[in-house]
């Protein structure tokens, strides 16, 4: 090879690698300052999660941030919000879920496949639109914010549809922190395991879940979140499921028939299950999991008007109040049959 060509090569890759960088990079910039923000937040505020204040801080400073932040933001968006979910798979094992129990893991599977549907139908029912139907089925159904944005990338929702589904899930999953416990001791009499697993099986995002548990004690607490996990585990083929549909209807030009992240959170979870990961992998993969989805999360929030958002009204507000009151009834029917 010609030495001047071989030279020139590299010099070329690093010249499109200094504008690639130049493009994204305040963007990126941007976005991981909002995410940390977001998390030093929710050191104060803990029961709301970091990914939820996040989402608050993009839609708040959005209208305010420069413009040759946007491509970083967008990018951010959509790439880090990918390696988060696929590293939330190692924060479950099949051990941990089988654990559970058969009765525990079928009230699971019936609160979230009754949850998903039961939404749908009343989003049609109320008339919201298609696309925020679908993001509030899935994120009270499973785990709220993460499962909202993971949804978006087969579902390809409205940007305002995402932000709206976000804040359907921190007002009524943050009213759940409240409820739960008041009525699982008070009007229907449940112990400490029982109301850890009600929390774990009806409250919408982890943090949420854990406060919801926490009046009972540590061991409901700890109930609640595996249960809640077990709960996640179901993300994976809600989600290639609505990828298979959307490609067989021609809704979407070329999605894979089951996205690679999806691919990448349950391999995640296998490794978890075959106890090869050393647990200081474990816990950092758990604190960047966080910081990715909460740096995706300032991303899409950033892209919201508030104008905009404000148009869900009184529909999308009365969608998530049923759709909270039908997973929290079925959830607790599963759980007096089990």
């Amino acid at each position: 090879m010609d030495p001047v060509h071989a030279d020139a090569a590299p010099e070329s890759n690093m010249t499109r690698m200094r504008a690639w960088w130049g493009r994204v990079g305040p963007g990126v910039s941007v976005a991981v300052t909002g995410a940390g923000a977001a998390m030093v937040l929710n050191r104060f505020v803990p029961a709301v999660s970091a990914l939820t204040v996040a989402v608050l801080l993009g839609v708040l400073l959005g209208g305010v941030l420069p413009g040759r932040a946007s491509d970083g933001l967008e990018w951010a968006t959509r790439r880090f919000l990918r390696v988060g979910v696929v590293l939330l798979g190692l924060q479950l094992s099949l051990g941990e879920v089988l654990r559970l129990g058969p009765g525990t893991i079928a009230a699971v599977v019936v609160t979230v496949a009754a949850g998903f549907a039961g939404t749908l139908a009343l989003a049609r029912v109320l008339g919201v639109s298609r696309g925020l139907g679908l993001l509030v089925a899935t994120g009270f159904s499973i785990c709220g914010a993460s499962a909202i944005v993971a949804m978006d990338g087969v579902a390809r929702s409205e940007r305002e549809d995402v932000a709206s589904g976000v804040t359907l899930v921190t007002i009524y999953g943050s009213a759940a922190i409240v409820l739960v416990p008041f009525l699982g001791t008070r009007v229907f009499g449940l112990d400490g395991e029982a109301l850890g697993m009600w929390a774990g099986l009806s409250v919408h995002e982890v943090a949420q879940v854990v406060a919801a548990a926490s009046p009972a004690g540590a061991a409901a607490v700890g109930t609640a979140v595996i249960v809640k996990l077990t709960r996640v585990v179901l993300l994976a083929p809600m989600v290639a499921g609505v990828g298979v549909l959307r490609r067989r209807d021609g809704e979407v030009s070329r999605p894979p028939i089951v996205p690679l992240f999806v691919v990448g959170f349950l391999a995640a979870m296998l490794l978890r299950s075959a106890d090869v990961v050393p647990g200081a992998v474990l816990a950092g993969a758990r604190d960047l999991s966080t910081v990715l989805l909460a740096t995706a999360m300032f991303g899409l929030g950033s892209s919201v008007r508030i104008g905009r958002l404000l148009r869900t009204g009184r529909r999308g507000l009365a969608l998530g109040g049923l759709s909270t009151l039908l997973v929290g009834a079925v959830s607790l029917g599963a759980l007096a049959l089990v």
